[in-house]
């Protein structure tokens, strides 16, 4: 729905109510819900009276209103704790009223010397700012444009407001002589949307931060870089730390320079000495948006000055479009297909989301506004629009992508407002996700989802184009010609310049695939094939940064490849699979072993389905049965079993390596597939087995997925954790087979035969490991445990550590009566009542333990550092565990729903909540890659850049500083967080439940 125009109005005619209009898909309520009645139910008579009135005369104010408290608990909040806010915003010309907020904000910090009434200032400016904004944007009243602006004109006000204070504490402190922020000597940027004023509801503010010694007008003996790296600090704790009034913005300062090793505040000499050294394209990207906006803003204005030959050529040669074409590719490795699930879509990093029409703008302005200084705009908008004006893109191309531009930032809006996260994905479940398309006006979830597709395909085609043609270094860089019968000395030298150490021996190995000495190169019509890919492929390697390493391991690919012809034509044709193929050779070799056995599996790449919708269970349950009807004998049943199992572990971890399926949903496609597995050869072995061993009366058995598998959070190298459960007729214990067996022993001997159809090597390979430990008793009790055993054992046995394990429980086989009262016994250990803080000294006690035993201080071992995954699995396992008696909606074996739910029913606050849940994601994402990439624990000094590049845009971070500076930042954010909500001290060892 477009906005109106805002042209001049009366007071009268500018009241926001009288200007709120309803989109297509809000209905109009009758009379008032009782959920808005609800919301404002703790305000004065006076105030309901008067709302009552306006909303009862303004049918399209209700309907707004209506949506906002049936899809947004945050808004909601923000009405229930101020209705008479609410009323004001309603009665009052919305731009009017937010610039008087900010003034009226200006002055009240100004007129204060106390930090507390401060951020309430500050706070209070943000709360209703988002509230007015909010339903202006939703009410059709402010467009895109003016949305953002507002938004961003609160941050500068805030952050310049908390400079200005924090000075004049300065100067009280007798630190700063006396002064205003002007020649301050101390400046703050702004960053990416916030730099170009296009924040959004629940954005960070990207903020560098810089100071001039000789500028500042420090007092005697005070040191500038401690003084004002302190200062930012406080900066940072003003604006983000959460309070009772919320929070202003979320403050990021990891795009300065090297963010890892240097402080909060840096010097202007030294971040011009690092720009003019090593400065990376994408931080030339970053500063078309730079602005400065609080502090000495003609220092900041004089350092982007100094700065711009870094970031505004006069001359690109082909050498910088390759390196942005090499940037287009780290944002997605592959291109990919129309196909694209709507359920749990990045609308911002996803394939055609916001990122891609920000790239498609940025790297154009890169190439050409050195030249033309009209392209140097810091906004996406206008940048398009100018591109279109000075002929560098079609005005078509300019109208779909600025159209889908406001159509994905809508979306992006409305994601945000519904918990003021920092959230750009779909809702995972088609369920919430229709609830979701009905806050964005449309009546039910697929007439949304067609709405984005187009869209997303639009942009995602747009960007596929662009700098397609782009020559790849290495034919930038000189010749690359292999002649059969001696090396080409131009050719080597391009190899050298290109990074590989010894020329002569990648001469000799491209020369060899050339002349056929691979089996599957030999072949007629190989060589013209491969000499078509030669040129990128030994770039792709080269830009792995191991370039020898590379070529070996295509080396090794090309000689145990049993044919190539399909593999070759598709590279020819498809230059993104070329980069595909070197990212898995140069990052994860076992995987590219696998592909050199089955290259046909490459083919599914080429599949429009590829990347759409991964298979749901039962359409990958009918695929197994239907390969496994196939069978000729048992051997072969699990040969085909095994073949199966590896086919779609390739296909999930290239998914993971190319970039288009985020660990989450990795994590429960990995589990999904063992599922499916482990139920269709249970069946089988169960059938089998009875026609041996017969049956028992009142014969059940349930098989259960405990850790990784429970959570649904497997990697590409993950075990199967199981527990066996049964039940029978005590009363006739002998089974009715040829061969009969008694009670326990015939579950223990069918739990053996399922676990060795599991784990048995075949010529096909192995399936997995399974592991049984996590049963009663462990090692010393028996592999398969009686349902009146096991409930009596977690009743009066079992350990704290048990119970926590059994947060994770599900069932993946079993009868359906089976399963309910295996589930029934589960949820009973689970809510049982407990003491909190007995429970928390027991985890603490026991993370000490694994500390002591694996150590925690290696911030690159995700699993077991201080703050890394163990913290957050144990923080979630807590909550379960003290919570469910009396809140048992929390209860989930993903400890990322876990989070999320603790967080909805009101156990987790929103700061907490939000950190624990970003870095869980954040945890496993950089897990998965990792365990596709390696065997060995991981070594950033040792790492190749392509797998540091990989890991960067696995956390979604432009380099591999910046990821691990957010990281080690995210880490102590954890602990600290582990350490408050469970601070019980043990006093002794506690470990029975």
């Amino acid at each position: 729905m477009a906005a109106r125009k805002n042209g001049p109005v009366t007071l009268r005619e500018g009241r926001l109510i009288a200007r709120l209009r309803r989109a297509p898909g809000f209905a109009v309520p009758k009379v008032l819900p009782d959920a808005v009645k609800d919301a404002v139910a703790s305000s004065s008579q006076p105030v309901r009276v008067r709302l009552d009135t306006l909303l009862a005369t303004h049918d399209d104010a209700r309907a707004v209103l209506a949506a906002v408290v049936a899809h947004s608990p945050f808004l909601t909040d923000l009405i229930r704790v101020d209705p008479a806010r609410l009323l004001a915003l309603l009665e009052t010309e919305p731009l009017e009223a937010l610039a008087k907020a900010r003034a009226d904000t200006v002055a009240a910090v100004d007129a204060s010397s106390d930090e507390a009434e401060v951020m309430a200032a500050l706070r209070r400016l943000r709360a209703q700012t988002a509230l007015t904004v909010a339903l202006a944007d939703m009410g059709g009243v402010f467009d895109l444009v003016t949305v953002t602006a507002e938004l961003t004109a609160t941050a500068d006000t805030a952050i310049a407001a908390a400079v200005a204070f924090l000075v004049r504490e300065g100067i009280g402190a007798r630190k700063l002589r006396k002064t205003g922020v002007e020649g301050l000597g101390y400046t703050v940027l702004a960053m990416g949307k916030h730099g170009a004023r296009e924040l959004n509801y629940s954005s960070d503010v990207d903020l560098i931060v810089l100071y001039d010694a000789d500028r500042a007008p420090l007092a005697k003996d005070v040191e500038a870089a401690p003084f004002f790296v302190r200062m930012t600090q406080r900066l940072v704790r003003l604006i983000q730390e959460r309070t009772g009034d919320g929070y202003v913005a979320r403050v990021d300062l990891r795009l300065r320079p090297d963010p890892a090793s240097t402080p909060a505040a840096l010097s202007v000499e030294a971040a011009l000495a690092y720009y003019e050294r090593e400065g990376a394209t994408w931080e030339r990207a970053a500063y078309i948006k730079a602005r400065p906006i609080a502090g000495d803003l003609d220092l900041g204005q004089d350092f982007l000055r100094q700065l711009a030959p870094f970031v505004w050529r006069r001359a690109l040669d082909y050498a910088a479009v390759s390196d942005v074409h090499a940037m287009k590719q780290d944002i997605h490795a592959f291109r990919g297909h129309e196909a694209i699930a709507v359920e749990g879509h990045n609308v911002k990093l996803g394939r055609g989301g916001i990122r891609e029409i920000e790239f498609f703008a940025q790297t154009q302005q890169l190439i050409a506004g050195g030249r033309d200084p009209r392209l140097r705009t810091p906004r996406t908008l206008e940048a398009l629009a100018v591109l279109a004006q000075t002929g560098w893109i079609g005005e078509g191309a300019r109208e779909q992508l600025d159209e889908a531009y406001h159509f994905l930032r809508r979306v992006e809006h409305r994601l945000q407002m519904v918990a003021d996260a920092q959230t750009h994905s779909l809702p995972e479940d088609e369920e919430t996700l229709a609830g979701f398309a009905r806050f964005m006006g449309y009546g039910d979830r697929e007439t949304f989802a067609q709405a984005l597709t187009q869209r997303l395909t639009r942009v995602q085609d747009h960007y596929s184009k662009l700098f397609e043609d782009a020559p790849p270094r290495a034919a930038v860089e000189g010749r690359l010609e292999f002649p059969l019968k001696a090396d080409d000395r131009e050719t080597l030298a391009t190899l050298h310049r290109l990074g590989y150490a010894d020329p002569k021996v990648a001469s000799a190995t491209v020369r060899g695939w050339l002349a056929g000495e691979p089996r599957a190169l030999r072949p007629d019509g190989m060589r013209e094939e491969l000499e078509a890919i030669v040129p990128l492929l030994v770039d792709a390697l080269a830009r792995g940064g191991a370039p020898d390493a590379g070529l070996n391991a295509a080396d090794r690919f090309f000689r145990e490849m049993p044919t190539a012809q399909r593999l070759l034509a598709a590279l020819r044709h498809n230059p993104d699979l070329v980069r595909l193929l070197a990212t898995i050779l140069g990052t994860a070799p076992r995987l590219g072993e696998m592909l050199a056995h089955r290259p046909s599996l490459l083919d599914a790449l080429l599949d429009p389905a590829f990347f759409g919708a991964l298979p749901d269970e039962p359409e990958l349950a009918a695929r197994l049965a239907a390969d496994l009807a196939q069978a000729t004998d048992e051997e072969d049943r699990l040969d085909r079993a095994r073949r199966f199992r590896q086919e779609h572990h390739v296909l999930i971890s290239v998914r993971i390596l190319s970039g288009t399926l985020p660990a989450a949903r990795a994590g429960e496609a990995f589990a999904r597939l063992a599922d499916v597995i482990i139920r269709s050869l249970e069946e089988a072995v169960v059938a089998r087995f009875r026609e041996a061993h017969g049956t028992l009366p009142g014969a059940e058995i349930a098989v259960l997925a405990m850790g990784k598998l429970g959570g649904r959070e497997m990697t590409a190298g993950s075990d199967l954790d199981l527990i066996v459960l049964y039940d029978f007729d005590e009363e006739s214990p002998d089974s009715d087979g040829p061969r009969p067996l008694y009670g326990g022993q015939y579950f223990a001997r069918l739990t053996q035969r399922i676990v060795s159809a599991l784990t048995t090597p075949t010529n096909a390979g192995q399936l997995y490991e399974v592991d049984l430990r996590l049963r009663p008793s462990g090692r010393s009790g028996p592999v398969a445990t009686s349902l009146p055993r096991f409930k009596t054992y977690q009743a009066e046995e079992a350990w704290t550590w048990e119970h926590m394990a059994l947060t994770r429980a599900r069932v993946v086989a079993a009868s359906p009566g089976f399963r309910a009262r295996v589930e029934d016994a589960i949820g009973d250990v689970l809510a049982s009542p407990r003491d909190a803080h007995r429970l928390a000294a027991d985890i603490v006690d026991m993370r000490g333990a694994i500390a002591d035993e694996k150590g925690d201080d290696a911030p690159w071992d995700l699993k077991y550092a201080r703050g890394g995954l163990v913290d957050i699995e144990f923080i979630a396992q807590y909550l379960v565990l003290a919570h469910a008696a009396h809140e048992p909606r929390i209860i989930d074996t993903s400890t990322l729903k876990v989070m999320e739910a603790a967080q909805r029913v009101g156990i987790l606050d929103v700061q907490d909540g939000q950190l624990l849940t970003d870095a869980c994601r954040l945890l496993h994402d950089l897990t998965q890659v990792l365990r596709l990439a390696l065997t060995e624990p991981f070594k950033p000094a040792e790492a190749s850049p392509a797998l540091r590049r990989l890991l960067a845009r696995a956390g979604a971070m432009p380099d591999f500083s910046t990821l691990e500076a957010h990281l080690f930042e995210t880490q102590r954010a954890v602990r600290a967080t582990f350490e408050r909500l469970l601070s019980a001290e043990p006093k002794r060892r506690r470990k029975r439940a």
